[in-house]
């Protein structure tokens, strides 16, 4: 077993796309399970609309040793892209990849995912993420249901409002 210590996070290079590739087609049956016709499985390689979204995103790729295990996308605040080889399933790597994708995209960061995948949900809600929407879609023509999910505010604990209340200075009330 590897640990996350032996993974290393880098930015992507036009030499990193077979690889890219095979991680994304090998997870993406995952992805649609439960959420979308199987025939809605289009390669990466081959899906000229996503092509184009990847180029656009501004891409990572955890990797041991030189193999690439996964990778995260980023375009603008929208997480465009996290996907992990299924054998590093369960391995802290989507948890890795979100959180530099969560600090590329900011505050603001927000995703979709198919309706179905529990596992990516449930990723994205640890993180701190949740579902504000659900609306129907379609993957390769194929009718889904996705969701959006939105990192949310993080809130004081009492703590911090103890320290805001200390630090706010007290006007004096006025007259009656």
């Amino acid at each position: 077993m590897h640990h996350p210590a032996e993974i290393t996070l880098r930015p992507y290079c036009d030499e990193d796309f077979a690889a890219v590739c095979a991680v994304h087609d090998q997870a993406r049956s995952d992805e649609l399970r439960g959420s979308c016709d199987p025939r809605a499985f289009v390669p990466l390689a081959q899906d000229v609309a996503d092509t184009d979204d990847f180029v656009r995103s501004q891409k990572h790729v955890a990797c041991v040793g030189k193999r690439v295990i996964g990778f995260v996308g980023v375009d603008g605040v929208y997480i465009s892209w996290l996907y992990i080889d299924p054998a590093f399933y369960g391995r802290g790597m989507g948890q890795r990849l979100l959180q530099l994708g969560i600090e590329l995209a900011g505050p603001g960061a927000w995703t979709i995912c198919l309706s179905g995948n529990a596992r990516a949900i449930a990723l994205y809600q640890r993180a701190g993420f949740a579902i504000t929407r659900t609306f129907a879609g379609e993957n390769a023509g194929y009718p889904c249901t996705c969701v959006r999910l939105d990192l949310q505010p993080a809130l004081p604990d009492a703590g911090d409002a103890d320290r805001c209340a200390a630090a706010t200075p007290h006007l004096p009330q006025a007259a009656q």
